[in-house]
């Protein structure tokens, strides 16, 4: 154990812990997915530990505004839809449907606060210790915290992990006001259905919300720098066929675009575009405008220059071992290489905390981190694209089969969509797999565990999987790289 007193009590969600003579094994700057998940894996493995949070509630972005609420608007906003616009055909008639947007905020609301004060209870029950405030490196092994109830506290330690997440940005000549031109997070908390709403980019949180509001009601146009939507790491020719699904729900997409100005004139708010490649100016009109342009790590008064961690290209360089070039401070999640995930985050925590009680090497192939787009339908994706495969020069081979010739899509009406698999030409190694459909974000878990443990196509189209089931969709791709042919999907 390290031992280093403490200099006085810590207010600790509201309580006051008395010091003590031993310290903290481990002190987690961030209370998001990375940040708490890693605080409870240290404390299970018997470190003692603190977790330090700015927020007041813990979950980060991902819970607070962020990932959890907007599930719970994209769900509910697709029931409604499909109340208005798909039961009759499937012989349900619901008549005068209508929107009660305060009650479906509320919903929204209930599960973050029902999520967050659940993650305090594993906190006591694991016996981490929770301290409200914003922390700020002191020393190698001290942080500083200006507590939320006022005054501040020098928490020791022998190590530290950074999970301070990031926050959303917006463009040099547009300032949100979180009421009429918004980030994900005023997006998350609109008052009024929005008669017109301009999406800035075509990544997944802008999909996503835009998706949302055009099932609501609202007319939806998507404004996206780049020649397709999904962001970075969707395969082409996905994207190309998930654009046209978006477009028959009736979003329009403007690509190869840039806004160059958003001003407010009167109620209306005027939207400035030209093509990327430069050219004459255009003037759309919108009610509410949403930002979604990318999102920054959160450095704000961490202490890093102050303690010398090293930080390259606005993320903190670390080891192997998530270790930063101070010893005893770690970082993970947003604020380090790779993608802006929360299981990303929470399995690099696990990870350093595993090592920090055991000593247990660690190791994460980001090339294995799933992806998932949570419109309707679905978009998932892990490993390989076919661009990355010709890039790197990989001879493969594509199977490709849609949910149309799927018996339990058919039976359920849910037809959108297919899985794409590609393999080594070679050896059938599988390399990635794409999911379009209503559930593909579960679908891809399978593929998952088969891309880790290195599963050729044959082994997984050898697989019994259960009829019906969508996942046989997975199979049926799988058949058409390890045999030529599947079963179920004409030639």
């Amino acid at each position: 154990m390290f031992s280093r007193p403490l200099n006085q009590g810590l207010v600790l969600a509201g309580r006051r812990l008395q010091s003590s003579a031993a310290g903290y094994d481990l002190c987690v700057i961030g209370g998001g997915p990375g940040g708490y998940v890693a605080a409870i894996k240290a404390a299970q493995l018997g470190l003692k530990v603190v977790c330090v949070e700015r927020r007041g509630t813990l979950g980060g972005t991902c819970l607070n505004v962020g990932c959890i609420p907007s599930k719970s608007l994209l769900h509910n906003s697709h029931l409604y839809h499909m109340a208005k616009h798909d039961l009759a055909a499937r012989g349900i008639k619901a008549d005068n449907v209508t929107l009660d947007l305060d009650v479906m905020m509320a919903v929204k609301e209930k599960a973050i606060a029902t999520l967050t004060k659940g993650i305090e209870m594993l906190f006591k029950a694991n016996k981490v210790d929770y301290v409200k405030g914003h922390g700020t490196l002191s020393g190698p092994n001290s942080v500083k915290v200006a507590l939320m109830d006022g005054g501040d506290q020098t928490i020791e330690t022998k190590n530290i992990m950074l999970a301070t997440g990031s926050e959303v940005m917006s463009l040099p000549n547009i300032e949100l006001d979180e009421k009429v031109i918004v980030s994900s997070t005023g997006a998350l908390k609109l008052e009024k259905v929005p008669e017109r709403l301009t999406v800035i980019g075509g990544g997944v949180i802008g999909l996503e919300l835009g998706s949302v509001w055009a099932r609501l009601g609202s007319k939806v146009t998507v404004v996206e720098f780049m020649g397709s939507i999904g962001g970075v790491g969707i395969d082409t020719e996905v994207a190309k066929q998930f654009t046209a699904m978006l477009k028959k729900q009736g979003m329009k997409f403007e690509l190869k675009t840039k806004v160059t100005g958003v001003e407010k004139a009167g109620s209306i708010i005027k939207v400035h575009t030209e093509a990327a490649a430069g050219g004459d100016s255009k003037i759309a009109e919108a009610d509410v405008v949403l930002v979604c342009v990318g999102r920054r790590t959160f450095f704000d008064n961490l202490g890093l220059e102050a303690v010398g961690v090293k930080v390259e290209r606005n993320k903190i360089e670390v080891d192997h071992h998530w270790r930063t070039n101070v010893p005893s401070i770690f970082a993970v999640g947003d604020i380090v290489k790779g993608p802006m995930l929360a299981h990303k985050a929470e399995d690099e925590g696990c990870l350093v905390s595993e090592y920090l009680a055991t000593g247990k090497d660690p190791h994460m192939d980001y090339d294995k981190v799933p992806s998932v787009i949570y419109t309707t339908p679905e978009v998932a994706w892990v490993g390989k694209t076919e661009e990355m495969l010709k890039a790197e020069g990989v001879e493969y081979k594509k199977g490709k089969y849609t949910f149309g010739a799927n018996s339990r899509a058919k039976a359920s009406g849910e037809e959108m969509g297919f899985v794409k698999v590609l393999a080594c030409k070679k050896t059938d190694k599988l390399l990635g797999v794409h999911i379009v459909n209503n559930i593909a974000g579960e679908l891809i878990g399978e593929a998952c565990l088969a891309i880790e443990y290195g599963a050729s196509t044959e082994d997984i189209a050898r697989v019994c999987h259960a009829h019906p089931t969508l996942s046989e969709a997975f199979k049926g791709a799988t058949q058409m790289t390890a045999f030529g042919k599947a079963i179920n999907s004409p030639p």
